[in-house]
């Protein structure tokens, strides 16, 4: 019985030790969901204006951009997969997987093949595991990404995109798959189409007394998208990106919290069993020592 006490004081001490860590990651999570936060309000405003340049040069002008072009028979498309680079967020990885996965069962079943293009190491481990191949990776930033991988991302997936079709590596359709934030309790596995690009302001009407910006396109409309269309998929990719992190976060701070107060339970029940423990071996040594003091008194009885 002692051995065994000792046993539940020792599971008691590891679950406090566990508990400490999960307590720790929990408060490291919920300090970084509001920087990750404030970087998405931050880029909304250039995004919003870049949106509304690209929206006026395309309803203004008549010019057909290889990147707005749809391919009358597409064949392949691309799908890029936002992951976490780290666990410990409970299901956000596999739920962004999940949906990827339902897309390319979509596409597929329209006739088309699928490359994959990922970002972090979860949905790395996933495809390696699976010996399924990819056609590029980026790991290494995602709970904190920057506008430099989104733009990397976004050139490699416009050189696909812009690929003769007798090409290796072309891409007739671009799909993102991301997680978007929507609140603390609430994130969502969300695909959507970035190429070819659909430009849309917004649902809402601007109010009359609104006034919208004049634009004048120098040299020419063309050249404007030319420069324009590229950094607007850059732009929505660094969207993308930056609602995931916020996404993971906010996952794994619920995973950690809920990890901390199964440990509290956990501490509770060892805490309760070790004390049934030692009142057992308590219970046991007295019955020990009473029956051995009624067999000596029994000895002495018989010996007079």
């Amino acid at each position: 019985m002692a051995l065994s006490l000792r046993e539940y004081r020792a599971k008691i001490k590891s679950t406090e030790s566990m508990k400490k860590i999960t307590r720790a990651m929990e408060l490291i999570a919920a300090s970084r969901i509001i920087k990750a936060q404030q970087r998405a309000q931050a880029a909304a405003p250039y995004a919003r204006e870049l949106t509304r340049a690209v929206s006026a040069v395309a309803s203004h002008s008549k010019v057909d951009h290889p990147l707005t072009t749809e391919v009358r028979t597409p064949k392949r498309a691309a799908i890029l997969v936002i992951t976490s680079d780290r666990g410990l967020a409970g299901a956000y990885s596999s739920s962004v997987l999940k949906e990827a996965e339902r897309l390319a069962e979509r596409v597929r079943g329209e006739g088309k093949e699928v490359d994959w293009y990922i970002t972090g190491r979860k949905g790395e481990a996933y495809f390696k595991f699976r010996q399924r191949p990819v056609a590029r990776t980026w790991t290494g930033f995602s709970d904190q990404p920057s506008y430099e991988v989104a733009a990397e991302i976004g050139n490699a997936l416009i050189e696909a995109f812009l690929k003769e079709p007798d090409e290796d590596g072309v891409a007739d359709e671009v799909h993102v798959v991301y997680t978007r934030f929507r609140s603390m309790l609430t994130q969502e596995p969300t695909a959507m189409r970035l190429m070819p690009l659909e430009v849309v302001e917004g649902v809402e009407k601007p109010a009359e007394a609104d006034l919208l910006p004049l634009y004048e396109f120098e040299p020419s409309p063309s050249e404007v998208l030319d420069a324009l269309l590229p950094q607007y998929v850059q732009s929505r990719i660094f969207f993308a990106l930056l609602q995931a992190a916020a996404s993971e976060l906010a996952a794994r701070q619920k995973a950690m919290k809920s990890a901390t107060d199964n440990a509290e339970e956990l501490i509770k029940k060892y805490t309760r069993i070790a004390n049934q423990a030692r009142q057992a071996g308590i219970t046991q040594e007295i019955s020990e020592i009473v029956g051995g003091v009624n067999a000596l008194a029994d000895a002495n009885a018989g010996s007079e």
